[in-house]
């Protein structure tokens, strides 16, 4: 039988002819400790009843509905960055290796599937950065060689506290020298379990008043040079039980000439 429990990250079930664990590495948005997000939103709850009337007297079907229940709805007030999501070189300026950067509705879905690595980085610190050399030691480790349209994941831990006041503080970042290898050696998007891929702000805007501006916010900035896409705000990435040789598909929402997009993000990992 097929396990398909509901709100657990890991499922197990046949797929494609071949019987796979499927991992959900996305955040679920909520309106608990929204009150701590950079990026504000709201989930407006419409029950089956008050539907039905609402509904009712635009369409003049008030007495039709079955047990006077309608269609549940929601309305949700967000940005584009609130949650799990894709964002395109757009973000990061409007040219991209000196041409118009794309935005998230033109990204390949080539970049959006691929196969996953998983680098484990749990051992850095709050605020330390993630060098190209920390880079190539985590893949020795996992005795890997990246090949073009790998995504790769990197693993903090931060994600344990979403949504906890000052979350977003609490997380190593990558360097523009780590985000440079990956990117020359042809990876398109890059993953990460915390709520930005560099250092924390409150470390940058320090270094950057201290003198060192050329640091701040340098791996994003490092997209108008080579393009890339980088899916922020993972989750679960603990529940993932090999560093490579699984899938991952990460695709955006198509939102016309936006800078980024709320995505589903799946591990598949083959179980046959």
């Amino acid at each position: 039988m097929e396990d398909t429990t509901l709100d657990q990250p890991t499922e197990r079930f046949v797929f494609g002819g071949r019987r796979c664990r499927v991992i959900d590495l996305s955040r679920k948005l909520s309106n608990t400790g929204a009150e701590n997000e950079p990026n504000p939103h709201r989930i407006d709850y419409v029950d089956h009843e008050t539907s039905a009337l609402a509904i009712g007297a635009k369409l003049d079907s008030v007495g039709l509905w079955k047990d006077d229940r309608g269609g549940a709805q929601e309305t949700v007030e967000l940005t584009t960055h609130s949650g799990t999501h894709v964002d395109a070189p757009y973000h990061y300026g409007p040219l991209s290796g000196g041409e118009p950067a794309r935005r998230v509705d033109a990204l390949p879905l080539r970049w959006c599937m691929g196969n996953g690595v998983l680098l484990d980085f749990t051992h850095k610190g709050v605020g330390e950065g993630i060098e190209a050399a920390d880079v190539r030691s985590a893949l020795d480790a996992i005795d890997y060689e990246l090949a073009p349209f790998d995504i790769v994941l990197i693993r903090t831990d931060a994600s344990r506290g979403y949504g906890e006041p000052g979350y977003t503080l609490r997380q190593p970042g990558l360097r523009r020298s780590g985000t440079e290898l990956l990117v020359e050696a042809g990876v398109r998007m890059i993953g990460i379990d915390a709520w930005g891929l560099d250092r924390p702000f409150d470390v940058m805007v320090a270094e950057g008043r201290a003198g060192d501006t050329a640091q701040f916010w340098e791996s994003h900035y490092f997209g108008q040079e080579q393009e890339y896409a980088q899916i922020e705000q993972l989750a679960n990435l603990d529940q993932i039980p090999v560093s490579h040789g699984f899938t991952v598909i990460a695709l955006p929402i198509l939102l016309d000439g936006a800078s980024a997009a709320w995505s589903r993000v799946v591990a598949i990992v083959d179980e046959d």
